[in-house]
């Protein structure tokens, strides 16, 4: 087949973006069919539009964060009339925002962590009345990798970072901290037939897994599969699944959860672009049961066109 790649963006994840996009470029070739990539920019949509006139099968979206994540990109690519890779507008709009998801997920039965969302244009510090007892998550309502994230243990660390999480967003959203294990479960097949792969637990060298520890490699450790046992595991991984349907998802995503040692489970948020990096989470999953990197690439392409 003939596939478009996007990559890059202007994200804060613009590149990650790149490292992905390499790697599925470099994966679908080796599987033989023909690439043309694009370092994807708001500004010079006309290189996407010319698509429409390239006999290009399908695209693949090797986007992160902003302008590629959040639903942006699925409809200018709608509106063109091109399939692509992956979730549609709507999913992919609502997996982005943080708060608005946990009201789906809560819907589905799915437990959440208690939050409260802040605005930029209403939010006023000597009014704020702290939500719920510290330490308190703050991060920007619409960014991944932990971006604008703080962990504030005090009120004056609380209205700093909800002031660093302005830089990033006009929405913050506030989350009760909850002590736990990272875990991660990658998700893919038809919609309402979708199989989990095996669940990874990470361990971060740094005290969260931050940019850093996501990206630079040897800065965390994913165990796979995840050192819990089979009853927990497989509750787990129909949330997991459960999350992606509820929020619409389609093909493939990544869903992150904090295992607490009580073995209760808090949903994070879910991905729909996740990071397709040497050092990312998703293909470490895939590994595992023996499916290669250009194998997973090559299913994300077949799924895609039978929707």
């Amino acid at each position: 087949m003939k596939v478009a790649v996007l990559y890059g963006g202007i994200s804060n994840e613009r590149e990650v973006s790149i490292n992905s996009g390499k790697g599925i470029m470099n994966a679908l070739k080796k599987k033989g069919h023909e690439v043309i990539g694009i370092d994807f920019h708001p500004a010079r949509l006309e290189e996407v539009i010319q698509l429409k006139n390239q006999d290009v099968d399908i695209v693949f979206i090797g986007l992160h964060g902003r302008f590629g994540e959040d639903g942006r990109v699925q409809s200018l690519l709608d509106m063109l009339g091109l399939k692509y890779v992956g979730s549609n507008v709507l999913a992919s709009a609502l997996a982005m925002d943080k708060q608005r998801a946990k009201v789906f997920f809560k819907k589905a039965g799915i437990r959440v962590a208690k939050d409260c969302l802040v605005t930029k244009k209403t939010f006023d510090a000597e009014a704020f009345d702290v939500p719920f007892s510290f330490p308190i998550v703050v991060k920007p309502n619409h960014e991944g990798s932990t971006i604008g994230l703080t962990i504030a243990g005090d009120e004056e660390t609380l209205l700093n970072g909800i002031e660093k999480a302005f830089e990033h967003d006009e929405e913050v959203l506030l989350e009760e901290f909850i002590k736990g294990r990272e875990l991660t479960v990658a998700v893919m097949g038809e919609y309402k037939k979708e199989m989990t792969l095996p669940i990874i637990e990470i361990i971060s060298k740094n005290q969260l897994y931050d940019y850093e520890a996501k990206y630079a490699p040897g800065m965390s450790e994913h165990i796979v599969p995840a050192p819990i046992d089979e009853e927990l595991s497989k509750k787990i991984k129909q949330q997991a699944i459960l999350a992606h349907q509820a929020l619409g998802c389609e093909v493939y995503s990544r869903v992150d959860f904090l295992l607490q040692d009580n073995g209760e489970f808090v949903i994070l948020e879910v991905n729909t672009l996740p990071g397709m990096t040497a050092t990312s989470l998703f293909p470490d999953a895939a590994k595992v049961i023996g499916l290669s990197y250009e194998a997973m690439i090559e299913q994300f392409l077949l799924l895609s066109l039978k929707k």
